[in-house]
């Protein structure tokens, strides 16, 4: 899913607003202007953006009318505000009427595209239709017509409507998301929130904030009061991706809200009502990690009200036909191929694959035998390339100790070689696949995670023939 979107600015200050309009721009956005918020609501309601930037104080229509009234006719549109530190109350408030999220000026504008990255993801999660069953090139489409795919469709539709919440089970790969957005979208809450949380991508020490928010001094730079993802979806659907490296202590506090529907924000005293559905995921055997102390039998049970689980791609192999002819028309048109096509022999071995990465590792496969096969037809040593080049076959291989041990063996027996290089190279080019991968292409989110600088990243990416979705960047460490 590209991060390029559309935005609508709404800002009377026509300062502040050539400032972002050029950060914005050169992240590859489409901006609209409006120096109203009577004009900027009539822009945000006849739709076509993907988020809208807004002001708090605004002539012709406050920012706080303006959530109200836009939020009312286009729920799934994420409004950000943006507001002085002494309106801090109000945009909480504005957020409890719909707004995604807020930022308090001054802000730094490597902030503001990380958060507007983060709304227009959200937004389109939320209204991209996920297609079931479909054979046609969207990127939104569950494909599967075998008897486990239809089993796992009519499940969804057994469940979707039902007030329960849901655990999404299967291998790495399996598309525990694209399920997780289907059950949201055909429920009675799909005109709500639907906000996203990747929990193995979160600090422990830093998840709790991020779900229940904090107050100003909770906890070091806590500068202000912030609301959580609890508060941004209420009424609507909470996904939280990889539960099971959800940490003890946040473990204690997410079962206390399922319980009472409560939550209170870190260091806070107040308790505050949510009305949230949680659907969660996981390819952690949780039994297992209930066995070992690591996981909460008792939030499992409020967790597991009912399961769906996924198969692994070579328990449905059946699918495998459907599937490459998915990703071949999605992605030669993305690439400027006019016939893709795949010889039989092509197809025999990726039928004797085990995909240890599932339906993501042969999206990559196919992706990049297309790439190297351009406008001919892909055969069967291209395919076995773009197998040798995938980071879940390397994990399946060997790990890293295995890695290790065989370098410095083989650097042994010739007395020299290139052991440091080798396995520095593995290892930086599954560290920065991942961390792009975990931030959706967004290269500033995925820097910090991994405490380099944005040019060290972008060169780590190039270097090692990673694409991210952003891959355009604009002035970095301004503030507004």
């Amino acid at each position: 899913m590209s991060t390029r979107a559309r935005i609508l600015l709404i800002e009377d200050d026509p300062g502040l607003a050539g400032g972002l309009i050029s950060v914005l721009s050169a992240e590859g956005h489409f901006i609209q202007h409006a120096k109203r918020g009577d004009e900027g609501l009539q822009l945000g309601e006849t739709g076509g953006f993907d988020c809208v930037l807004t002001d708090l104080r605004l002539p012709g229509l406050g920012g706080l009318d303006l959530v109200r009234r836009l939020h009312a006719t286009r729920p799934r549109l994420p409004i950000v505000l943006m507001t002085a530190h002494g309106t801090t109350e109000t945009a909480i408030e504005a957020t409890k009427l719909g707004a995604y999220d807020y930022l308090l000026k001054p802000f730094e504008m490597e902030e503001l595209i990380d958060l507007v990255a983060q709304a227009v993801a959200s937004g389109r999660q939320a209204a991209e239709v996920v297609e079931l069953g479909a054979s046609r090139p969207g990127r939104d489409s569950i494909v599967g017509r075998g008897r486990a795919m239809q089993a796992i469709y009519k499940e969804l539709g057994r469940i979707a409507a039902q007030p329960v919440n849901v655990l999404i089970r299967g291998e790495t790969g399996t598309g525990k998301e694209l399920i997780a957005r289907a059950i949201y979208q055909h429920s009675n809450r799909a005109a709500g929130p639907l906000i996203a949380v990747n929990c193995a991508a979160i600090p422990e020490t830093l998840l709790e904030s991020e779900l229940f928010g904090h107050e100003r001094g909770a906890f070091t730079g806590a500068v202000e009061r912030r609301i959580g993802r609890f508060e941004q979806a209420d009424g609507g659907t909470l996904f939280l991706d990889e539960i099971g490296e959800m940490g003890a202590s946040t473990q204690a506090k997410l079962l206390r809200v399922l319980q009472e529907r409560v939550i209170q924000r870190v260091g806070g005293r107040d308790i505050i009502p949510v009305d949230v559905r949680i659907i969660a995921a996981t390819h952690v055997a949780l039994e297992e990690a209930i066995a070992s102390r690591l996981f909460r039998e008792d939030l499992f049970y409020r967790l597991n009200q009912v399961t769906i689980a996924l198969p692994a791609l070579r328990e449905r192999i059946e699918d495998l036909p459907e599937l490459v002819q998915h990703f071949v028309a999605l992605h030669a048109s993305t690439l400027g191929i006019a016939s893709p096509s795949l010889l039989p022999e092509a197809l025999e071995v990726l039928r004797h694959h085990t995909w240890p990465g599932n339906v993501r590792e042969l999206e990559n496969v196919i992706r990049l035998a297309l790439l190297r096969a351009r406008n001919y037809p892909v055969n069967a040593a291209m395919v076995r390339d773009a197998m040798a080049g995938q980071p879940a076959a390397q994990r399946d291989r060997k790990g890293i100790s295995e890695l290790v041990s065989s370098e410095l063996t083989a650097a042994q027996a010739t007395d020299g070689g290139e052991a440091f290089r080798r396995v520095i190279e593995v290892v930086e080019r599954e560290l920065f696949s991942q961390a792009i991968t975990l931030a959706a292409g967004n290269q500033a989110r995925a820097a910090r995670w991994l405490g380099v600088s944005r040019v060290t990243l972008r060169e780590k990416l190039r270097q090692h023939g990673l694409k991210a979705a952003a891959e355009s960047d604009g002035p970095a460490g301004e503030r507004v």
